[in-house]
């Protein structure tokens, strides 16, 4: 590499500048007057110029090319105003190459071409700036000084000394050329500040660059600011986290948890959790990573998340909605209950048609051991879904059913929630058992808190106090089962969709028995039907003898009794098989526990038969009636409730302001007090369907006529004699038939209830449909208090064809 050393820089206002100058053509490259710059040469021509240059005056014309692109720039590819330069210095490079270093002198103007080859030659005139001196000049110098003292401090490129340079440069245009020639703009914005020949109009123009430069520098010094702000934030969280696990490994905690925090977090992955559960996770799991294990958040949190990873969130059973299978499921289940049967199938043909399982709620309401849960499980069954049986009989405690929250110790989720997980389907058939004992006290009524869990239209958002996440219960088919539906809140029941179920027939105990009780019984004792055969009459006989209810709990038990005695024989090796008659379900079973009928209790006059209705069926009520010497006043015993108190008031006051047609002393009750009394004091007793017996029994006491043996009797009593209807039809004539009754008296209103009567019953049984109280006393007292139109009993083909 050779170097030319020339003399020092001149003054700009020591050179004359020829006309005649060769023509330098740049590329992106603007020269200003009093700028030095190095410059590149590599083109041939150019070379040959700059030869030509260094060995004459020095002096050329830096004019910039308008296409980049141009190879060998031609007159129509530069600008015509550029710089007159003079050639400070230059060094050859060994590939052939130049490096210069020009300064420029003067703005010039082509006025003329004179050559093209082998370089450009033009003739030039120089364009003095146009200098004004006023004071907004002077305030335009100074903004340019400033602002460009402000570029320096923030732009790294710019070294410092440019500010002093700038702040001892007199003339303005020479400020204006220095600080263009400094900043980094683009080719033509550097032109026209070139060709800008008014002083201050280029000091405005550069004062405008230098504000946008200013605002671009700032706010990227801004967004400097900010990233080195977070990489310092994070490379101090990744410090600490480091020091943290360095902590925790020395206490041997690290390694168990980022292995328990890993395993959470691949659960996640996992499970198809909707989005705002997601959200939800990713938070509780993002604070659990903060703490440490002993802390005693960790545990909450940590179990809280394990609630949520184990519920169904979206996990389903797919639903078999053959109605035909069932149907046989319904009969393999359960014998009899045609009504209740066709309901359920109602509701699934319904489901069927909308393809949606949501609607009403199902409530079995019935006396105990009728089959209302057993209902439940063959509903799942024929759904093909998960049976969860919920029991809320006893439960006082809100919390109960929607949990309690986490700030409490020992925190957990309500029983829905529960039965979910452990279902592990969102839509399983969920029972929810004895809904009527629910109670309520201070800690809050979980009735009410059932409300959203039964309703459909809002149990698809329920908020459980201890997730506090929505969580969709509208696919879950919900079943409840009530033996009375008196207890259950109005806002409640009217949620459900209510179905009776009342107690069995002896027939349909005999039945059921003999499918279910006996089979299933035989295989709880390790025993085959080979083995131990029981009969249809021992059947029978447990059934009038041994029990006496509305369901088939203790009917099943007897014959646990029977089968229990029988194993024990056949496993001493007394016998190998044993057939267990009437005569040997007697000797077993001891002596019976229920007469076989009612003759000796009404044998005396004042003792009448009522029927009752009670939550576990019908039975049967002997309601007795004494006097003795007195003043007239009446004395109720047995536990009763206000209303049959009332009931039995109403009765006397019949009596006594009818005394002339029962052909009794008009001063008796003057005479005498009344005393009515109930049997089994223990069990209260309520309602007003005693009343007819009530009155029965005192007119049988006063007129000492005992009443009808086979007679039993209901219906409300008025102050006129009218006989009002009443309810429990279906399981108080079942009570009178396993009582032995031959005939039932009931209000004649109550007719179109004979059609839910078994036919069994309406064959053992004769109906006698009253209008008033002496229709009643026709038949239980065998004749008639007054000479008017009496009721005749209706006979069974009567009844039947009443129904």
């Amino acid at each position: 590499m050779s170097e030319l050393n020339l003399e020092e820089p001149l003054e700009p206002t020591d050179i004359e500048i020829p006309s005649n100058l060769p023509v330098l053509p740049l590329k992106e490259t603007v020269i200003f007057p009093q700028s030095v710059s190095p410059l590149a040469i590599g083109q041939e021509r150019s070379v040959r110029l700059v030869d030509d240059v260094l060995e004459g005056e020095r002096m050329l014309a830096l004019v910039t090319v308008k296409n980049p692109g141009a190879e060998e720039p031609g007159w129509d590819d530069v600008y015509e105003i550029g710089t007159a330069a003079i050639v400070h210095k230059m060094i050859r490079v060994p590939d052939g190459t130049l490096r210069i270093l020009v300064q420029g002198v003067a703005r010039i103007g082509l006025r003329g071409r004179i050559q093209d080859d082998p370089y450009l030659v033009g003739e030039f005139e120089v364009l003095e700036d146009e200098v004004e001196e006023t004071p907004e000049l002077e305030a335009l110098t100074r903004s340019v000084q400033t602002e460009f003292g402000r570029l320096i401090s923030l732009v790294p490129y710019l070294p410092s000394e440019l500010e002093l340079a700038a702040a001892n440069v007199d003339d303005p245009g020479a400020l204006s050329h220095l600080v263009a020639s400094t900043l980094r703009l683009k080719t033509a914005e550097k032109q026209a500040l070139l060709e800008q020949r008014d002083v201050s109009e280029r000091l405005r123009d550069v004062l405008r660059i230098l504000k946008r430069e200013l605002e671009v520098v700032e706010l990227g010094t801004k967004i400097q600011s900010q990233v080195q702000s977070e990489l310092e934030k994070g490379q101090r969280e990744y410090f600490l986290r480091q020091q943290l696990k360095a902590i925790q490994e020395e206490l041997g905690e690290g390694d168990e948890q980022q292995a328990e925090l890993a395993e959470l977090r691949e659960r996640v992955e996992e499970k198809n959790l909707p989005e705002d559960i997601r959200k939800a996770v990713d938070r509780e799991l993002s604070r659990l990573e903060k703490l440490p294990p002993a802390s005693a958040e960790y545990g909450v949190i940590r179990t809280y998340v394990d609630w949520i990873l184990t519920l169904p969130w979206t996990e389903t059973t797919e639903d078999k909605l053959d109605l035909g299978r069932a149907r046989e499921i319904l009969d393999e289940d359960h014998y009899d209950l045609e009504k209740v049967k066709e309901r359920i199938l109602e509701y699934l043909a319904v489901s069927k048609l909308k393809n949606d399982l949501s609607g009403p709620i199902l409530c079995f309401v019935g006396p105990p051991g009728v089959g209302k849960t057993s209902l439940g499980q063959s509903v799942a069954r024929t759904l093909g879904r998960k049976f969860m049986r919920l029991s809320v009989g006893g439960v006082r405690d809100e919390a109960e059913i929607r949990g309690h929250r986490r700030t409490y110790i020992g925190a957990m989720p309500g029983t829905i929630i529960r039965a979910l997980r452990d279902a592990e389907s969102k839509n399983p058939v969920l029972l929810i058992d004895e809904i009527d004992k629910m109670g309520a006290d201070f800690r809050g009524d979980p009735a009410s808190a059932m409300l959203e869990v039964l309703d459909p239209e809002q149990n698809s958002h329920f908020r459980d106090h201890y997730l506090d996440l929505p969580f969709d219960l509208s696919k879950v088919l919900f079943i409840c089962t009530a033996n009375q539906l008196e207890t259950v809140p109005s806002p409640l029941l009217d949620r459900m969709d209510v179905i009776q179920l009342s107690g069995y027939t002896e027939d349909e105990k005999l039945g059921i028995a003999r499918k279910y009780l006996v089979p299933k019984q035989l295989e709880a004792h390790g025993l085959s039907a080979e083995q131990v055969t029981i009969s249809e009459n021992t059947l029978r006989v447990i059934t009038r003898e041994y029990t006496r209810e509305a369901g088939v709990r203790n009917l099943e038990r007897r014959i646990a009794d029977l089968l229990r005695k029988a194993a024990r024989e056949i496993a001493e090796g007394k016998t190998e098989k044993v057939a267990i008659d009437t005569r040997k379900a007697r000797a077993w079973l001891g002596p019976r526990r229920f007469p076989a009928d009612p003759k000796k209790r009404t044998a005396n006059p004042g003792v009448a038969t009522g029927l009752a209705y009670t939550p576990v069926g019908g039975d049967v009520l002997f309601i007795e009636a004494t006097a003795y010497p007195g003043k007239g006043r009446l004395t109720i015993t047995g536990q009763l409730g206000e209303v049959m108190r009332e009931s039995a008031q109403a009765a006397l006051s019949w009596v006594r302001s009818h005394t002339r047609e029962l052909g009794v002393p008009e001063n008796w009750f003057a005479e005498h007090d009344v005393h009515v009394h109930v049997p089994s004091g223990a069990v209260p007793k309520d309602g007003p369907s005693a009343g007819v017996t009530i009155a029965t029994a005192i007119v049988s006491l006063v007129r000492g006529e005992p009443v009808a043996e086979d007679v039993g009797m209901t219906g409300e009593i008025t102050l006129t004699g009218q006989v009002l209807p009443i309810g429990g039809v279906r399981e108080k004539v079942l009570a009178a038939q396993r009582y032995g009754l031959k005939r039932v008296v009931l209000p004649r209103e109550n007719e179109p209830d004979l059609q839910e009567l078994p036919a069994a019953a309406r064959k053992e049984l004769e109906f006698v449909l009253a209008d008033s109280i002496e229709d009643v006393f026709a038949v239980a007292l065998g004749a008639p208090v007054r000479s008017r139109p009496q009721a005749a009993p209706v006979s069974e083909r009567q009844a039947a064809a009443s129904v």
